[in-house]
C-alpha cells in the first residue's frame, strides 16, 4: 500500500476511535494522527454499522441530472445540504420543481376523476426509469392537454346536468300546478272543501277579484321553515299549495341525489309578490314561469318533455366521451406518477448541490458505504453515458470529524429486529449492534413469560401464514395501521411461537394441561386402604426407612424432559413452579446482564478506549459477579449438593438445604448463617464464610474504582473535539454512570424476576379459562353435553386467542422489550446515533403510496 492510502487508513481509524482534531484554514479536512488501534472488523456486517465515507463529488451540469437519476436508482448515496441557508426559493432548480409540482397536481386531479368514476387503474408494479429533462415538456403537454379536456367535458356536463335539473323541476311544476288548478276548477262548479273557503275568505274566486301566483321547487328539509317564513312575514296573506317530488334529483354540482317539493304561492299586489320573490331567494327555492292557460301549461308541458329528450341524448354523449378519456388515462397514471416524482426527486436533490465559479460544474457532498464504492462509480459512469457527457464524474473521499450515519443492511428476517433497536435509539456509529443477539434472546425471554405450547402453536401458525402468503398480501397493501404492525413482524412472531412450545414443554404446559409422553418418574406404593382414608397423601422421594427395605415413590431418574406431569394433579404445584422459575429468572437475568457488559469490552476494544476496558468494564464485571454471579452459582451448588433423603449423610439431606435469599442477605450484612436444624451445617460449603466476605470486600471496592479511576487517569489527557474537559464535569457524571450501574445492578436484577411473575400469571390464567369454562362442556354426560361443548368451546376458543394470545402476548412482548433496552442494553449501548437516509427512489415512491 502506498503512503498516501496508509495516511488515509490511519485517519479513518483516529476517526473511528473518535480521537479527532480539526486542522484550521481551508475547507478540507484532516485527522491528526493518534495512538489508535489499527481496526480490522470486516464491514458488511450486521454486528456493526457500516463503514462509512464522506466524498465529494463532480458532475458536469449536462450530466448532473442522469448521475443522480442512476444514484437513485441504486439508493446507496445520502447527499447532504450544502445550501442550509439559502431560501427554497432561491434555489438554482427551483422552476422545475414548481413544474414537477403542477404535473403532480393535475395528475391528482385525473385520478380523482377516474377514482369517482371507480375505472380500475392499471399497476404493472413496474418502476420506469426518469424521463429525460427534454421529455419533461411533452409530458407537461399531455398532461395539460388531458386536463383542458376533462375540465371541458366536466363543465360542459355539469351545464348540461343544470340544464336537465331545471327542465325536470319544470316538468314537476307543470304536472303538480295542473292538479292544483284542476282541484280549483271543481270547488268552483260546486264542490265544498276548506280549500275554497280559504280562497274566498281572501276575495278569491267568490270576490270577483284575481289572484297572482308564482311556482317553484324547493329542498324538502327547508320546507318547515319556508312556511314559518311565509307566514309571519305575509301576515295570513298569502296561500301556499305544496306537493312533493317522488324521485330524488341530482345536484349537478355535488352530485349528490336530493329530495325537492314543488310550491305554488298565491297572492294579491304587487307589494306580496315582490315579499314572495325575496323569501324565495332567501331559501334558495327556484321559480319558474308558470302560463296561467291550460292550454299553454299542456303545450309548454309538451316542449319541455321533447328538450328533456335531446338532453338525454346528449348527457349520454357527452359522458361516454368523459369515460373513453379516463379509460384512457387510468392506463398510464400510475407511470406517470412514477416519473413525475422521480424527476422532482432529481431536481430537489440537485438543489442539495453548489455551483461552481465557472457555472459548468455541480458540487455535491454525500455520505457513501465503503463497500459500495465500485457499484456507486458504475451508476455515475452509466449517468454520464447517458447524458451523452464526454466528462467524467470525480468522486474524492474527504477527511472529517462529523460522526458518520449509522447504517446497517437488513432484510426481511431481520428488519423487524433492527426496528425494535432503532425504537430505543440509533446505534451511534460503528458501535455493536444489539439486533444482532435480540434475533435469540427476544424471543427465548418472551417464551419464559409466555411458555405455552398450545398457544405457541396458534402464535407460530398465524405467523406462518403470513409467511406462506407474504407476496398476496404486500400485494394487497392494506392501510390498517395494526395489521401492518403484525405483518411487518411475522418473522419475530414466527420465532417467538416456536421459542413458545418449546418453553411450553419444559413446563409441560399445552392449554393449561400436561402430557405424560414418557410416563411419569412417580409412583404410588400405599396400599389402597391407606389411600381412600387420606384426602391429601405426600410422595416421598426418598427411601421410606432407614434401611432402604420399603420402595420409594421416586423411581430414581427424573421426568426425561421438561417439568413430570405429576405435578398437574399436585396441591404444592404453585410451590414447587414458583421456586424452580424464580432461580430460572435471576439465573436466565445475570448471564443477559453479563453478556451485555462483555460486550462493552468488545466495543471499548474497537475503539482502542483501554482506559475504559480497566477502569469501567473490568470494575463492573467483577461487581456483578461477586454480587449476582455469586448469588447464581450458589443456586446451582444447592441443586446438586443436596438431595431428598441425602447422599448418606444427613448433612446432604433437603432439611439441611439453606434458603439462598437469606444467605445472599446475611452475606451482605456480614452476619454468620444459622442452620435450619441443629443438626445441620451452616454454611454449604467449607470456608464459605471467608469467600463471601471477600467478595463483598471486592465488589465494595469496585465502586471507587468505577467512579475514581477515570476521572484521574485522563485529567491531563488531551480531549478530543466534543468531550468534557471540565474536571469538576467529568466526576460528576461518571458519579451518575456509577451510581446508575451500582444500583441499576441489583433493580435489574429483580427485574428478571417479572420472567417469573408472568410465566406464573400466564399459566394460571390459562388455568383459570379451562376450568371455568371448557371444564363445564366435558364434564355434561347427557347427550345435549355435545351440543354445549361446542359452544364452549367456540366461547374457549375465542377467549383464548383474544386473552391468552393476544393480551397477554402483548403483556409478554411489552416486558420482553423493557428488558433488553433497560437492563440489557445500558450495559453498552448508547443509541446516539442518526440513521443513514439514502437517496432512494424506491423509499420515495413507497412513502409517497403511504401517504396516499
Amino acid at each position: 500500500m502506498g503512503s498516501r492510502q496508509r495516511r488515509h487508513r490511519r485517519m479513518e481509524e483516529e476517526e473511528y476511535a473518535g480521537e479527532y482534531e480539526e486542522e484550521e484554514g481551508g475547507d478540507q479536512y484532516t485527522a491528526m494522527q493518534g495512538d489508535a488501534a489499527p481496526i480490522t472488523t470486516a464491514g458488511g456486517s450486521l454486528f456493526r454499522s457500516e463503514e462509512m465515507a464522506l466524498c465529494q463529488l463532480f458532475l458536469q451540469s449536462e450530466a448532473a441530472y442522469g448521475c443522480v437519476n442512476e444514484l437513485g436508482e441504486l439508493g446507496l448515496v445520502q447527499f447532504r445540504d450544502l445550501n442550509p441557508e439559502t431560501n427554497a426559493f432561491q434555489r438554482k432548480f427551483v422552476n422545475e420543481v414548481r413544474r414537477c409540482d403542477e404535473m403532480e397536481r393535475k395528475l391528482r386531479f385525473l385520478e380523482k376523476e377516474i377514482k369517482k368514476d371507480e375505472i380500475p387503474m392499471l399497476d404493472t408494479g413496474d418502476s420506469p426509469e426518469a424521463p429525460q429533462p427534454r421529455e419533461m415538456i411533452d409530458l407537461e403537454a399531455t398532461f395539460e392537454k388531458l386536463e383542458h379536456e376533462l375540465r371541458e367535458v366536466n363543465q360542459n356536463a355539469e351545464a348540461l346536468k343544470r340544464n336537465f335539473l331545471e327542465l325536470t323541476e319544470l316538468k314537476h311544476i307543470l304536472r303538480k300546478t295542473q292538479q292544483f288548478f284542476d282541484e280549483q276548477e271543481g270547488l268552483e262548479q260546486g264542490q265544498v272543501g276548506q280549500h275554497q273557503q280559504l280562497i274566498q275568505d281572501e276575495g278569491g274566486a267568490g270576490g270577483g277579484l284575481q289572484l297572482g301566483f308564482v311556482a317553484g321547487v324547493i329542498l324538502r328539509e327547508r320546507l318547515p321553515a319556508f312556511e314559518k317564513m311565509l307566514w309571519r312575514a305575509c301576515r295570513g296573506n298569502v296561500f301556499l299549495r305544496v306537493a312533493e317530488i317522488e324521485d330524488p334529483l341530482e345536484d349537478p354540482q355535488a352530485g349528490d341525489q336530493v329530495f325537492k317539493s314543488v310550491f305554488v304561492i298565491f297572492f294579491q299586489g304587487e307589494q306580496l309578490k315582490s315579499r314572495v320573490k325575496k323569501i324565495c331567494e332567501g331559501f334558495r327555492a327556484t321559480l319558474y314561469p308558470c302560463p296561467d292557460q291550460a292550454s299553454d301549461r299542456r303545450e309548454m308541458a309538451v316542449g319541455v318533455m321533447q328538450r328533456l329528450e335531446d338532453l338525454n341524448t346528449v348527457l349520454g354523449q357527452t359522458n361516454d366521451h368523459r369515460h373513453r378519456v379516463l379509460v384512457a388515462a387510468a392506463k398510464n397514471i400510475k407511470v406517470w406518477f412514477v416519473k413525475v416524482r422521480k424527476i422532482k426527486a432529481i431536481y430537489h436533490t440537485l438543489n442539495y448541490f453548489n455551483l461552481d465559479t465557472s457555472q459548468k460544474c455541480l458540487i455535491a457532498e454525500c455520505w457513501i458505504p465503503r463497500l459500495d464504492m465500485e457499484a456507486i462509480q458504475l451508476a455515475l459512469r452509466r449517468g454520464t453515458e447517458k447524458s451523452g457527457s464526454t466528462i467524467a464524474p470525480i468522486l474524492n473521499e474527504m477527511a472529517t470529524t462529523e460522526a458518520p450515519p449509522t447504517f446497517f443492511r437488513t432484510n426481511k428476517f431481520t428488519s423487524a429486529f433492527q426496528a425494535l433497536i432503532n425504537a430505543y435509539g440509533v446505534a451511534t456509529y460503528r458501535e455493536a449492534n444489539p439486533a444482532v443477539y435480540t434475533i435469540i434472546t427476544f424471543p427465548f425471554l418472551f417464551a419464559i413469560m409466555f411458555g405455552d405450547a398450545g398457544h405457541g402453536v396458534i402464535m407460530f401458525g398465524f405467523a406462518f401464514w403470513c409467511i406462506l402468503k407474504e407476496k398476496q398480501l404486500m400485494a394487497r397493501k392494506s392501510d390498517n395501521e395494526i395489521w401492518n404492525y403484525f405483518f411487518s413482524g411475522r418473522y419475530l412472531i414466527a420465532l417467538m411461537g416456536i421459542f413458545s412450545i418449546y418453553t411450553g414443554l419444559i413446563y409441560n404446559d399445552v392449554f393449561s394441561k400436561s402430557m405424560n409422553i414418557f410416563g411419569s418418574a412417580w409412583q404410588v406404593t400405599e396400599d389402597k386402604g391407606t389411600i381412600l382414608a387420606h384426602k391429601t397423601m405426600m410422595l416421598q422421594p426418598a427411601q421410606k426407612d432407614v434401611n432402604g427395605t420399603e420402595e420409594s415413590d421416586f423411581m430414581g431418574s427424573p421426568y426425561p424432559f421438561g417439568i413430570d406431569p405429576v405435578w398437574q394433579i399436585s396441591t404444592n404445584k404453585i410451590v414447587f413452579l414458583n421456586s424452580f422459575k424464580m432461580k430460572v429468572s435471576i439465573i436466565i437475568g445475570v448471564i443477559h446482564m453479563m453478556f451485555g457488559v462483555i460486550i462493552s469490552l468488545w466495543n471499548n476494544k474497537y475503539f482502542a478506549k483501554t482506559v475504559n476496558i480497566y477502569c469501567e468494564f473490568i470494575p463492573q464485571i467483577t461487581f456483578l459477579s461477586c454480587m449476582f454471579g455469586y448469588m447464581a452459582l450458589l443456586m446451582f451448588h444447592k441443586w446438586t449438593a443436596y438431595v431428598a433423603g441425602g447422599f448418606g449423610d444427613p448433612l446432604t439431606t433437603e432439611r439441611c438445604a439453606p434458603s439462598i435469599l437469606i444467605t445472599f442477605i446475611n452475606m451482605v450484612l456480614f452476619k454468620d448463617n444459622e442452620p435450619d436444624s441443629p443438626e445441620c451445617e451452616p454454611y454449604m460449603y467449607a470456608g464459605q464464610k471467608n469467600i463471601q466476605k471477600f467478595l463483598v470486600l471486592l465488589a465494595v471496592v469496585c465502586i471507587p474504582w468505577m467512579l475514581l479511576a477515570k476521572p484521574l487517569i485522563t485529567k491531563n489527557k488531551p480531549k478530543a473535539p466534543g468531550e468534557e474537559t471540565d474536571f469538576t464535569e467529568i466526576m460528576i457524571l461518571q458519579g451518575i454512570h456509577t451510581i446508575e450501574y451500582v444500583l441499576g445492578t441489583v433493580s435489574h436484577t429483580a427485574s428478571y424476576l417479572r420472567l417469573w411473575a408472568l410465566s406464573l400469571a400466564h399459566a394460571q390464567l390459562s388455568e383459570v379459562l379451562w376450568g371455568m369454562i371448557m371444564r363445564i362442556g366435558l364434564s355434561s354426560e347427557h347427550w345435549s353435553g355435545g351440543i354445549l361443548l361446542w359452544a364452549i368451546f367456540a366461547a374457549w376458543a375465542v377467549l383464548t386467542v383474544g386473552i391468552l394470545c393476544l393480551m397477554e402476548g402483548l403483556s409478554a412482548f411489552l416486558h420482553t422489550l423493557r428488558l433488553h433496552w433497560v437492563e440489557f442494553q445500558s450495559k453498552f449501548y448508547s443509541g446516539n446515533g442518526y440513521l443513514f437516509i439514502p437517496f432512494s427512489f424506491e423509499n420515495i415512491l413507497k412513502l409517497a403510496e403511504d401517504m396516499e
